[in-house]
């Protein structure tokens, strides 16, 4: 007769140990690394922007002697310089920019709607065509474009006026992508048919009905193409010869770009650059609203 022994019990100390993972270490660890790659982008950002409003209020004797971040004692002579310099160019550019950068948008909005808008909802031919033409625009730098847009400006006589200007910024490949997206988002095609059975239409149908859907996606398109205006260089730079005529980008380069004879001014560039920093920030902080109700009106149709 045989007998079996019982198995001995393993050691509390060689048993395997299942090792619970906190939800809470898992969702700190998962949060803290997005955080810092945040912070160093924005310090990556915002560190350019501190220098400028720093070196701004620095005198032309402090703006090489001193530590960079340390504020200087010639601000307000900075800014008397700057608006007196040519007899207020400054200002003047500042206006030019705002008319390339507001007028221009506006018409550059209401382009990409209008387009973005047909792309997404009417059926025509040659329409996928049409959207991977524009596509293709969206990946072509606006170094390549330049030359051929004032040769082609220059043969309609209109290279060297505020036209020149405009009208190579009123079509916009991306923001005509955007506006396609959006409305195929926003915009149901059972509240045109719907208008179309009312009698609407087409036009009343997109004033009274589409604009105002797309109303957040207009102000999202209309900051991104007043920012790039704003900011452009080079086409006002290759389009204008008159100064009276420059953007802020294009006059404040001036003011690096003197002749063996003279100094460049560099407190004033600075100082017209920091002070062309806030009305993009006012845009930004206006135009906050429109996102927000969208955001809301969003929450309460769900």
């Amino acid at each position: 007769m045989t007998t079996t022994t019982p198995p001995r019990p393993t050691p509390a100390a060689k048993r395997p140990r299942l090792r619970l993972q906190n939800p809470r270490t898992s969702r700190t660890r998962g949060r803290t690394i997005p955080t810092v790659i945040l912070l160093l982008g924005a310090a990556y950002t915002l560190v350019p922007v501190a220098w400028v409003l720093v070196a701004s209020s620095k005198s032309p004797s402090e703006l090489f002697s001193t530590f960079t971040f340390a504020p200087g004692t010639g601000l307000w002579e900075n800014l008397q310089a700057l608006f007196a310099y040519g007899n207020g160019q400054y200002g003047q550019w500042a206006l030019n920019s705002l008319f390339y950068a507001g007028f221009g948008s506006l018409l550059s909005t209401l382009v990409s709607t209008m387009a973005g808008f047909a792309l997404a909802k009417y059926e025509f031919p040659g329409r996928q065509a049409i959207f991977y033409a524009i596509l293709g625009g969206v990946l072509l730098p606006g170094i390549t474009l330049a030359i051929p847009q004032y040769l082609l400006m220059s043969q309609i006589g209109m290279a060297g006026s505020y036209w020149s200007v405009l009208l190579p910024t009123l079509i916009s490949p991306f923001s005509i992508y955007l506006a396609r997206v959006y409305a195929m988002s926003s915009v149901p095609t059972e509240m045109m048919e719907a208008a179309r059975i009312d009698g609407a239409s087409e036009a009343r149908m997109f004033v009274s009905l589409v604009l105002p859907m797309m109303l957040p996606g207009m102000v999202t398109v209309f900051m991104l193409q007043f920012v790039s205006t704003w900011n452009n260089f080079l086409l006002p730079y290759v389009m204008l010869s008159d100064q009276r005529m420059y953007p802020l980008t294009v006059g404040l380069y001036t003011l690096l770009s003197k002749g063996s004879g003279e100094p460049a001014l560099y407190s004033l560039a600075i100082s017209g650059a920091a002070l062309s920093i806030f009305p993009l920030v006012l845009l930004m902080l206006f135009l906050q609203r429109f996102w927000r109700l969208d955001l809301i009106s969003g929450g309460l149709k769900g």
